[in-house]
């Protein structure tokens, strides 16, 4: 079990990012990702190129607000389309425990990498003290695929998961058992009926505020429930409506600088898509740092938050 003791923060002050070697649309996601384009209609090395060019701009934009980006590069082999997307395979807590999660993509499987926690440890000074490897649960087609599929309170120990082929209750428990998470799971679709895939594209949970898109939680009853938890842990809610999630305004992630300031990270399409009331309720709580990748959204089918894996792990002293 995770130690109870140890107080983490809703915010991380560094982030993993991983640069892509071989981006590009992904035909074993495609069938559960409903957000991505299925094929690549353009030639390839531009495509790359462009790429980069957001890669680059959205780590610039990072450390130009005072978050530390730790950078790995992805390895030209085995091709990885979706290495760009580390909070997939890992995440990081701050007792030292690293979590490696099951997922249902085996070209994603091999996005595992533990150079890059070794490289964490070694050049960044962060302290592991153990890593879960939840991967086996892919023998039983058990599928959690970090914090894509679980939303994570960190301060109340809440995870919140949207039910989907990507996310499985037996997995799902196996996570809150050995890391003392409480669970609140629910379906979600998109307007099409199909399951949302991961439900960090349908909610965010800060310090203070949560975004959510209450209309894809199925369920009357669910979506009272995750509004309610979220209210009584003391968050203002921020909601979304479908075509707004369609153009990942879910996908955001809180972070905090090295000042102790809260920025609020998303892409140029989410922020677009705001109304003014939801812009400035959501700057009430963070400063807006906004990064246009429209590549990366429309063939890899995930934005800004899914590129950042938070580093909630204690510093070598």
């Amino acid at each position: 079990m995770a130690q109870q003791n140890l107080h983490e923060p809703q915010s991380a002050r560094s982030v993993l990012m991983v640069r892509p070697a071989r981006f590009g649309a992904n035909p074993s996601t495609a069938e559960s990702n409903s957000f991505q384009a299925r094929t690549l209609d353009e030639p390839v090395a531009a495509l790359r190129a462009r790429v980069a060019q957001e890669f680059d701009a959205l780590a610039a934009a990072l450390g130009g607000a005072g978050v530390e980006v730790c950078i790995a590069s992805d390895t030209p082999e085995p091709e990885k389309p979706d290495a760009v997307f580390p909070n997939n395979w890992v995440s990081f807590h701050i007792d030292g425990t690293v979590v490696l999660y099951p997922m249902l993509a085996p070209n994603r499987r091999l996005e595992r990498r533990l150079d890059l926690l070794q490289d964490l440890a070694s050049r960044h000074q962060f302290r592991i003290g153990r890593t879960l490897d939840l991967s086996d649960h892919e023998r039983l087609d058990q599928y959690l695929e970090g914090t894509g599929s679980l939303v994570l309170d960190r301060v109340n120990r809440i995870a919140f998961a949207a039910l989907s082929p990507r996310t499985h209750l037996d997995a799902l428990g196996d996570f809150a058992q050995q890391l003392d998470y409480e669970v609140v799971s629910f379906e979600a679709f998109d307007t099409a009926g199909v399951a949302i895939y991961h439900t960090n594209v349908l909610m965010c949970v800060g310090e203070r505020f949560a975004v959510l898109c209450t209309e894809a939680i199925a369920d009357e009853r669910h979506r009272r429930a995750v509004v309610r938890i979220l209210e009584n842990s003391g968050h203002e809610m921020v909601a979304i409506t479908p075509s707004q999630m369609a153009t990942f305004a879910g996908n955001m992630l809180e972070l905090e600088n090295q000042r102790g300031e809260k920025v609020l990270v998303m892409s140029l399409a989410a922020e677009r898509s705001l109304d003014a009331e939801q812009r400035k309720r959501l700057e009430a709580h963070a400063s807006l740092v906004v990064v246009p990748i429209p590549t990366i959204e429309h063939y890899g089918g995930g934005s800004v938050r899914c590129m950042l894996a938070e580093i909630h792990l204690p510093r070598r002293k």
